[in-house]
C-alpha cells in the first residue's frame, strides 16, 4: 500500500480538498493506499479546519473534509510517505528544498494524474469565490481518479508473474 501526502501552502484549501477527493475516489479500492494525509509548506494555519467554502464544495460532491486540521510538512514526512503531491510548482520547489538528503518520498504535482484538465498546477482558490472552490474540487476529483488508476496499474505490475 502506498502512503500519500497532499501539499499546498497553508493546508486549508487545495490539499484538504485533494485529500478528501482521493479518499472519496478510493471507495472500493482501499487496499491501494495506506496512510493518507495533507499538509502545508507553512505553519500559519496549523490546527485550523479547512476553509468553509472548501468544506461546502466537498459536501456538495458527497465527501466530508470538516474533521481535517492543517499542519505543516515535517522532515519525517519525506520518509513516512511514498508519494508527496504538491498542488503547484512553488510548493513542489519548497518541498524539494525541505526534503532531507536521502529521503525516499517521490515528489510530484498532483495534477500530473489529470492530464485532460489542461493545467499543470492547481489554482489557489483562497482569494476567490465559491465557484473557485468548486473548480478545485472538480479538478481534485479528476486527479484523484487518475491517481487511483495509476496505483491500480502499479499494483497489477507488482502482482504479475
Amino acid at each position: 500500500m502506498t502512503a500519500i501526502l497532499f501539499v499546498c501552502m497553508g493546508n486549508i484549501c487545495r490539499s484538504p480538498l485533494a485529500e478528501g477527493a482521493f479518499r472519496h475516489a478510493l471507495k472500493g479500492a482501499a487496499d491501494l493506499a495506506g496512510h493518507i494525509d495533507s499538509a502545508g509548506t507553512i505553519s500559519f494555519h496549523a490546527g485550523k479546519a479547512p476553509d468553509a467554502r472548501g468544506q461546502r464544495a466537498a459536501r456538495a460532491a458527497g465527501f466530508d473534509i470538516s474533521a481535517q486540521r492543517a499542519r505543516q510538512v515535517r522532515p519525517s514526512d519525506f520518509d513516512d510517505f511514498d508519494l508527496i503531491l504538491a498542488m503547484d510548482g512553488e510548493n513542489l520547489a519548497d518541498l524539494k528544498r525541505m526534503a532531507p538528503e536521502g529521503s525516499r518520498a517521490e515528489l510530484r504535482l498532483f495534477l500530473d494524474f489529470a492530464p485532460n484538465i489542461g493545467l499543470d498546477e492547481m489554482p489557489d482558490p483562497y482569494y476567490g469565490s465559491e465557484g473557485d472552490f468548486h473548480f478545485v474540487r472538480d479538478a481534485a476529483l479528476e486527479a484523484a481518479a487518475g491517481l487511483v488508476d495509476h496505483l491500480k496499474t502499479q499494483q497489477q505490475q507488482r502482482l504479475a508473474p
